[in-house]
């Protein structure tokens, strides 16, 4: 029987839209526990991660805003994922916004470290999230994660378990890109990170590119770390998501990725990240995340 830790992140401090915090709770309300439940998945519910509102401190520099809160909050992340797999179970995180994913890849490769394992990373998003303070035209964190997994971020994100990078570029890919800064192109550059935007997504269809990216991503590695960032999914699909960007992934395209996913075996840790019911209608966008984690951990049409 599959066993899953699941792990909420009640934060909204890296972007400068309010309500991703929620998106731990929306996605369980819409009943996450009994959908796992009926695919014969044991459960296991480890509550959130305590992270501070923003009205409680002060954000400290325009380039890199709330830094050593959301730092803390990833470290704190990070010790839970990596305790979950030391427990054999499988870490699912819920999202809060997508700067958490440096706290739960750097778990996942710090316990895989430790038995002298890589592991790999799909990142599925509207956004490469390779800023950093220096690249970054917000100021927002939850733009410079995969910049922090990838070696190239500030320190607190960076260095979190005290390694880096977490990942080899080699062994990471972005899906369904749509959104990306002048300063983040430069990144991809110097990181030789693998980035399938969705122009060569509509050309070569979702099949081919995830064939590409879990064979990239379990290339020489223990299996990779899935995140998907909820924004990616065109909005007609999941209106309520913090960073909204017309254009995306299909319903069909979604659970695909996520179908395929699971049929690789290969999934060491999942995250979703980026749902925000004040923008949502009827809690759809919580449904369909609880729709695609149970496409990425078994769930069949037959």
């Amino acid at each position: 029987m599959k066993k899953v830790r699941i792990i909420g992140v009640p934060m909204d401090l890296g972007g400068n839209r309010r309500g991703v915090d929620m998106g731990p709770s929306v996605i369980r309300v819409a009943g996450l526990h009994e959908r796992l439940g009926d695919l014969g998945i044991a459960v296991e519910d480890s509550g959130n991660i305590e992270v501070r509102i923003a009205e409680e401190f002060d954000y400290g520099h325009e380039d890199r805003m709330y830094l050593e809160e959301i730092s803390q909050a990833c470290r704190r992340l990070a010790d839970r994922v990596c305790r979950a797999l030391s427990e054999d179970r499988l870490p699912l995180v819920l999202g809060g916004d997508h700067s958490i994913a440096a706290g739960s890849v750097a778990g996942t490769a710090s316990f895989h470290r430790g038995r002298g394992e890589r592991i790999g990373l799909i990142w599925i998003d509207a956004h490469t999230d390779l800023n950093t303070p220096e690249s970054s035209p917000s100021g927002n964190v939850h733009g410079m994660p995969l910049a922090a997994i990838l070696g190239l971020g500030p320190p607190e994100l960076r260095d979190i378990h005290g390694f880096s990078p977490k990942v080899d570029a080699a062994n990471a890919v972005v899906i369904g890109a749509r959104s990306i800064d002048a300063g983040e192109k430069e990144n991809i550059r110097r990181s030789g990170l693998r980035v399938v935007t969705m122009k060569e997504l509509d050309m070569r269809g979702m099949p081919a590119v995830m064939e590409e990216a879990i064979a990239r991503a379990s290339n020489g590695t223990a299996g990779f770390h899935c995140t998907f960032d909820l924004d990616v999914v065109d909005p007609r699909f999941a209106p309520g998501v913090g960073t909204p960007v017309m254009g995306g992934i299909t319903y069909r395209e979604s659970h695909l990725a996520m179908e395929m996913v699971s049929d690789s075996q290969r999934l060491l840790s999942l995250e979703v990240v980026e749902v925000n019911p004040v923008l949502d209608e009827e809690n759809s966008t919580g449904l369909l995340a609880v729709e695609l984690i149970c496409s990425a951990l078994g769930k069949k049409i037959l």
